[in-house]
Parts: structure tokens; C-alpha cells; sequence
């Protein structure tokens, strides 16, 4: 008898994918027309027009932004989108949205960059855990993506995975 260890996982045709491989780059901040607002409800055009002239959209640059109004107060489209021509030709990514939202529109804009070809009939494990936050919309994605084409999804790690999906038989 053999006292050599064998590694069956590395020997295993299981491919592990962790979306934190798919972690958007880039810092995320929020642009609140909230203070933009008279008494927090009311736009005045001349006011919000002089602010976009002159604010420091430099402070944006390269950064994911959502836009955004944390106060329930009725606004014009055309503010939001006076905003987004301002931010558009300096930010990486603008939204509309909660950073929440922004995050869930990273990682899909991420994850449908996934060549899934290569996964044709394979046997996938979703690493379960990762150092960044990884939202739950993202394993939802995955799964969405992947299913067509693979021969099974499992979740975890790939020496102790819950099976999501495993293709039927012909």
C-alpha cells in the first residue's frame, strides 16, 4: 500500500470559477442630485443648469457612478441626463441607480464578457466564498449563462459542492 496523497480534485475534469475573477475594477460613489434639490423637493432649472456648468466633474474620472436621488422628490428626466453628459466622456461606468444597483450592473456587464464556449459540457463549481462581496444577482447570472451549455453547475468549493444543475441524460 501507497503512503502517497492523490490530489482527486486536481485530477478531476471539474473546472472551478470564481466570480471574484469577475470583480468590476474601479471605485464606486454615488452622485445625489439631492443636494441640488430647493428644500429637498424642488429642481429649480437655472440653479441646477449653473451647478453642472460649473462643478468639478474631474473628481469622477475613472470612477463607477450612480446617479441617484435619496429623497423622494419628483425630478426631471433631463436633470439625470445632464448629469450622465457630464459624466459619460470621464467616468468608467455611470448608472442610475443605488451602488447596489451599480454593482449588479458591473458584474452582469462582467460576466456576459464570459466566453461560454469553453464550458461546452463541462462540470463547473461556483467558488463559494471570495474576499470581495460578490451580490447574489451575479451567482444568479452565472447561472443563467452557464446552464445552456455545461453538463453540471455545483456551488462551493470543489472538495465539498452543492449540486445546482446537472444536464438529463439522452
Amino acid at each position: 500500500m501507497s503512503d502517497q496523497i492523490i490530489n482527486r480534485v486536481a485530477n478531476s475534469a471539474i473546472i472551478s470559477l470564481d466570480l471574484e475573477d469577475f470583480y468590476p475594477k474601479g471605485e464606486r460613489v454615488v452622485f445625489d442630485i439631492k443636494g441640488n434639490l430647493y428644500e429637498e423637493t424642488i429642481l429649480r432649472e437655472k440653479e441646477f443648469r449653473a451647478f453642472i456648468k460649473e462643478h468639478n466633474w474631474a473628481n469622477y474620472k475613472g470612477k463607477n457612478v450612480a446617479i441617484t436621488c435619496s429623497v423622494d422628490a419628483i425630478i426631471p428626466t433631463w436633470a439625470f441626463m445632464l448629469i450622465a453628459s457630464k459624466l459619460n466622456p470621464i467616468a468608467n461606468h455611470i448608472s442610475f441607480g443605488t451602488l447596489a444597483e451599480l454593482e449588479k450592473e458591473l458584474f452582469t456587464m462582467g460576466l456576459n464578457k464570459l466566453r461560454i464556449e469553453e464550458y461546452q459540457e463541462a462540470k463547473i463549481v461556483i467558488k463559494g466564498c471570495s474576499g470581495n462581496a460578490i451580490p447574489t444577482s451575479a451567482y444568479v447570472e452565472i447561472v443563467r449563462i452557464l446552464q445552456p451549455v455545461v453538463s453540471s453547475l455545483m456551488f462551493g468549493e470543489p472538495c465539498s459542492t452543492v449540486p445546482v444543475y446537472k444536464k438529463a441524460k439522452k
